[in-house]
């Protein structure tokens, strides 16, 4: 009797890495369009080419493992499809950037990808004020679909027969179901975000245009900043960021658009459902109102022990505007980078660095803890001092609001503490490197805080003259904070195993 041999799986998440980079590789041709419309050909050229590229390697990948694409991937497998993406992603993604001539090295093209697609913000990128319109509409780009997600990219596209589609979706750190299947969820994710994003280019464009920015350069300008904001990405056209704009109403609306983006997917579908009293019932609106406000508490007594700014409007300007964009993990910045270290003072650099670390919403475009790991940690606290101080008879299930009431379960607490535990060491470390570069603790901790909850504010060691091994670690660091750690740790189990057997 023959014994059939077992099928090696690899060939499936080939096919699923494949449709994926086929994705991307067909997103391409929006910024090639743009390209065209403004005459700038060589950048036309430039994409052309690495469209067909992208393309090609996916449709070489689909065509390896197409006969396979039927078996069924188990949930390691499907993290896996999604790190894996991510990373062959950034590679390709980089192409147009090193085309391009705006970079000094492949590292720093790959650098800005990832800092996109992690919608962390921080960029190595030369002459900014002086980009192509299709580079930046490719950087802005990259961090609009980072914040859906390039899985969910690709899912939108894909039948609902995709029985693997939930494990992918999963493995790109995303576990709300709006729908029973991933792929109908997906489609809701970019619907959502294609409603917002033409309600808020409109808003951005008029804020643009009050600013003094010609018609069509308003337009770009306020498309660009409302995915940034959206995605709580932090790109922006222009070296100087939003105060390159001097503008209050362009100031005030990113808040709000990147505050909502921050807010998990789940709660936006029940929102637009007619659930409006989630907004102040739900566990991650709460988690992020009280820290959002002892943080600002602390933000402004340091700031005003300094006396850094002379009044309230600034104070709201150039402190509070800081935060919450740090908070949000979008990393907007409305004032210099170096201003942070040597204006700012300890104080209101602990409150920063906080903020960052604990980030927004889970299921959302933002990074860092999240406010649900956050809410679960304190009620664990919570229910653990109950069950110390009362009888045994008056002891109740601790439960939490999210969209609905969930009994808090010892599973869910240490996942919690599992992956709050991950981001810590992460900051421990990177911030370790950072001072190995030769920065002081103070500054390796903010950047690093930064990379490590994606959030893009700088203080000034982001540079293209910081160290390759400095580039590299924060590359690594966005790519794990952005995917929450085991996606990117199964991958690199897989690929010790397959290495493995391959030796025995």
């Amino acid at each position: 009797m023959a014994i059939e041999k077992p099928i090696n799986k690899l060939y499936p998440i080939c096919y699923y890495i494949g449709l994926i980079i086929i994705a991307l590789g067909a997103l391409q041709l929006l910024p090639a369009l743009i390209s065209a419309f403004y005459s700038e050909w060589k950048i036309f050229a430039v994409f052309l080419v690495t469209a067909s590229i992208t393309v090609l390697v996916g449709i070489g990948m689909i065509f390896g493992g197409h006969r396979y694409k039927s078996v069924k991937l188990s949930f390691g497998e499907g993290t896996v499809v999604a790190s894996g993406a991510w990373l062959l992603g950034t590679l390709l993604c980089a192409l147009p950037y090193y085309l391009s001539g705006n970079f000094l090295s492949y590292l720093d093209c790959c650098f800005d990808v990832m800092s996109g697609l992690t919608t962390t913000g921080l960029c190595l990128i030369q002459d900014m004020d002086h980009l192509s319109n299709g580079i930046n509409m490719w950087r802005h780009l990259l961090t609009f679909v980072g914040g859906q997600g390039m899985v969910v990219l690709a899912l939108t596209f894909l039948t609902k027969g995709q029985s693997d589609a939930y494990k992918m979706y999963v493995g790109e750190a995303k576990d709300e179901k709006l729908f029973p299947n991933a792929v109908s969820t997906s489609r809701q994710i970019w619907l959502i975000s294609l409603i917002y994003l033409a309600i808020g280019t409109v808003v951005m464009t008029i804020a643009s245009l009050s600013a003094g920015l010609a018609p069509d350069r308003a337009f770009l300008h306020g498309m660009w900043i409302y995915m940034s904001a959206w995605s709580t990405g932090g790109f922006a056209p222009m070296s100087q960021n939003i105060l390159y704009y001097h503008s209050m109403f362009i100031e005030l609306a990113t808040v709000v658009f990147f505050v909502v983006g921050s807010f998990n997917f789940a709660l936006h579908y029940a929102v637009l459902s007619g659930k409006r009293n989630e907004l102040r019932r739900n566990i991650e609106t709460m988690t992020f109102t009280v820290t959002l406000t002892l943080l600002t508490l602390i933000a402004t007594a340091g700031l005003m022990k300094n006396n850094v700014y002379p009044n309230a409007v600034a104070l709201f300007r150039k402190g509070f505007y800081q935060l919450i964009s740090g908070h949000t993990t979008t990393g907007f910045m409305t004032i210099y980078a170096k201003q942070f270290y040597h204006e700012w003072g300890d104080i209101a650099l602990f409150a920063m660095i906080v903020a960052m670390l604990l980030g927004g919403s889970a299921c959302s475009t933002a990074g860092g803890f999240k406010a649900m790991r956050t809410g679960i940690i304190f009620n664990a606290y919570k229910a653990e001092v109950k069950r110390m101080l009362l009888p045994e008879s008056r002891i109740s299930e601790q439960k939490i609001h999210h969209i609905k009431d969930i009994v808090l379960t010892d599973s869910m607490t240490k996942s919690a503490f599992l992956i709050v535990t991950a981001y810590m060491v992460t900051f421990a470390f990177g911030t370790l490197v950072g001072m190995f570069a030769g920065f002081p603790l103070g500054m390796a901790a903010f950047e690093c805080a930064s990379v490590t909850g994606n959030v893009g504010l700088s203080i000034g060691v982001t540079s293209a003259a910081m160290p390759a091994y400095l580039k590299l670690t924060y590359i690594v660091i966005m790519w794990l904070g952005r995917l929450e750690f085991m996606s990117v740790f199964t991958l690199g189990a897989y690929v010790v195993r397959k290495v493995g057997r391959k030796c025995d």
